[in-house]
């Protein structure tokens, strides 16, 4: 029977998986770290693994995230050398979609604004800007970035988006490279951030890139935490030059009560809500890729944990 361990400290999400594996692939043994079939799995499923996991795990050749990304399963260098792969949910690219959409007309529209109004019973009508003229920044041109920059692109914005290797996208302006990020930046009203994170991503969201944008310009990120480098985006809220940061990721989730993001004026925080794939996704694509380790046929969606994606 082929084993699966389920590798995090997140005891709901381990609760959901056991419920999904039995539904969609009751012949395979699903076990957590702590129980002694453990030590016979050849696939672990992670989410954030605890410090330690690989060294109990003789037998492993896979790894599998439960997510699109793959940095919170360790450093390349400190993970066995077996294959990698990560979780690809269009439902979930379409749930990305739809919540960037909202983040777009939120600020474009100024409704942050009208409910900062509401709670002191001021009418006062916003000024109104076409999409034509809000220009609109998506970092990152993967599955997810490409969708939601088609788009918003689709619907009429200015819309440039920024990789690390050429891309090309109907109706989107497409810079990459060291040299491209600049010139992606400049002016623009509204930056999202779906970039995978990195060595080389992480803290590029500083104040080198807020300088970059038009005064007043809003944040957006759908990232992860550590992209942000948190003292320049609070300067940078205090001085003006972003006028507001809707947040959806955080370098410690849950997001501390006592972290001061809860109370910064511009700063919106939701729950890492913009998008995530269902237990059933999860588990049926690690179950066929499962499948496919014992037969010997190519895996679903292997990832680069030396490229961090």
């Amino acid at each position: 029977m082929n084993t699966i361990v389920l590798l995090s400290d997140d005891a709901e999400l381990i609760a959901e998986l056991r419920q999904a594996f039995a539904q969609v692939s009751p012949e395979l043994r699903v076990v957590e770290a702590h129980e002694a079939a453990a030590a016979t799995a050849e696939v672990a499923a992670c989410w954030f693994p605890p410090a330690g996991s690989w060294q109990s795990l003789p037998r492993l050749r896979l790894i599998h995230s439960m997510s699109a990304g793959i940095e919170h399963i360790g450093q390349a260098d400190s993970l066995p050398a077996v294959p990698v792969c990560r979780v690809v949910d269009p439902e979930q690219r379409q749930g990305m979609v739809e919540f960037m959409r909202w983040a777009v007309i939120h600020y474009q529209r100024h409704f942050d604004l009208v409910l900062a109004n509401q709670q002191q019973a001021r009418w006062q009508r916003p000024p109104q800007c076409p999409a034509r003229d809000y220009r609109v920044g998506v970092l990152g041109l993967g599955s997810m970035g490409s969708a939601v920059a088609q788009d918003l692109a689709g619907a009429g914005y200015a819309v440039r988006g920024w990789s690390r290797s050429p891309k090309t996208l109907a109706g989107v302006d497409c810079h990459h490279g060291d040299h491209g990020l600049q010139d992606c930046l400049a002016g623009l009203d509204l930056l999202i951030n779906l970039l995978p994170l990195t060595a080389a991503t992480t803290g590029l969201l500083d104040r080198r890139a807020f300088a970059a944008l038009a005064r007043g310009a809003v944040l957006v990120n759908g990232g992860r935490g550590q992209h942000v480098a948190e003292a320049d985006l609070h300067a940078a809220l205090a001085s003006g030059q972003l006028r507001a940061a809707l947040l959806d990721v955080f370098e410690q989730e849950p997001l501390p009560a006592a972290h001061p993001w809860w109370h910064t004026p511009g700063v919106t925080v939701t729950p890492h809500m913009a998008s995530a794939a269902s237990a059933r996704c999860i588990a049926s694509q690690i179950a066929e890729n499962t499948r496919r380790l014992a037969s010997g046929a190519e895996l679903l969606h292997r990832a680069d944990p030396a490229l961090g994606y």
